[in-house]
């Protein structure tokens, strides 16, 4: 049994006192803790060493008390077992230098065994639930097979993924092959995380909101809606799509328990747009947090009145950035903390 078990109950639409809260990318860069562990393993080196992944994801629980903890990991970590070679080139990002271009690149894309490549994770996962103790829930995290596809066609980061979208419309026969593949890949890999132990589970559609709303569902939704299909009865799925508030509509009938909302959707579009009766977490802006302590808390109540405190998680409407000052993230937690009607 979990003792602080107001996440789960936010994702079941139950009543409760107060919101859950936590950050995506809560165990990170902002850190001094962190900084200390990276300075001494590179970026893999951290995913793929179980003790390290499970000291960093517990690290801001520590610090912070959040009411849930993500596994420290990296959605790349999927294509790699999938026999693509992703490298993380410091100041630069993601890097893949054999990017899938063309149908016949799809021959070396293997749908792996998940307890071969990726057992790292599963033992992170059991160490990081040995030191939290049942505290607080563990969250499981993919990208979403679109998301994921952007960087094995691109092989980079980019602000247009042009080349990703034109393989899509140029070979869509290729672009479907390669997203089941990576589909099936995800769900595998998301199944043997809650058989280990993840309470919940977190799609990221981080690069969705580049396509229209059309290709949205070809190219990425419906991707997504077999993950949610094949996971929501083993467990809670999270569907965070960034930029996709034209979605909304259509995540909410998807069988997720809950829908991430980015910082350009108000709360009150986005109730309207999910029918007002499924859990939305999200949306405060991650630069926001460099706002003054107290007006940081000034902002977060008024964000939870706006949601209402019920089928709500408080969260950043993305990441959180590498600048933010400790107090200003203590300030975020504790003005939820101290939330009352």
């Amino acid at each position: 049994m979990i003792k602080n078990d107001l996440f789960l109950r936010a994702l079941k639409g139950e009543t409760v006192d107060r919101p859950p809260v936590w950050m995506m990318r809560q165990a990170g860069r902002y850190l001094p803790e962190f900084m200390e562990i990276k300075a001494k393993y590179d970026f893999f080196t951290r995913c793929q060493t179980p003790e390290l992944a499970s000291e960093i994801t517990v690290q801001p629980i520590r610090r912070y008390g959040m009411d849930a903890a993500i596994l420290f990991s990296d959605i790349l970590v999927i294509p790699q077992a999938m026999n693509i070679t992703v490298e993380m080139k410091p100041d630069f990002g993601p890097y893949l230098p054999n990017p899938i271009r063309k149908p016949e690149d799809l021959n070396r894309v293997i749908v792996p065994d998940i307890h071969d490549s990726l057992g790292y994770v599963m033992d992170a996962i059991t160490m990081t639930k040995e030191k939290l103790n049942d505290e607080i829930p563990l969250i499981g995290f993919a990208g979403s097979p679109w998301t994921i596809l952007c960087y094995c066609v691109q092989g980079q980061g980019s602000k247009s993924f042009d080349m990703a979208k034109g393989f899509c419309f140029t070979q869509p026969k290729a672009a479907h092959q390669l997203l089941q593949k990576i589909t099936d890949t995800t769900i595998a890999y998301l199944k043997e995380k809650v058989k280990t132990g993840v309470n919940a589970v977190q799609v990221f559609d981080s690069w969705g909101g580049m396509l229209s709303p059309t290709d949205y569902q070809e190219f990425s939704f419906q991707y997504i809606q077999q993950i949610v299909d094949a996971l929501k009865d083993e467990a809670p799925v999270i569907v965070f799509g960034k930029g996709c508030w034209f979605a909304l509509g259509e995540m909410a009938k998807s069988g997720a328990a809950a829908l991430g909302v980015d910082w350009t959707c108000s709360a009150r579009n986005a109730r309207y747009l999910t029918g007002g009766n499924i859990t939305l977490q999200g949306n405060f802006d991650p630069s926001r947090l460099l706002s003054p302590p107290s007006e940081i808390k000034r902002m977060v109540h008024q964000m939870i009145r706006e949601f209402g405190k019920d089928q709500y998680i408080v969260n950043l409407g993305h990441g959180i950035l590498p600048n933010i000052p400790l107090e200003n993230a203590g300030a975020f937690i504790e003005a939820v903390k101290e939330y009352t009607e």
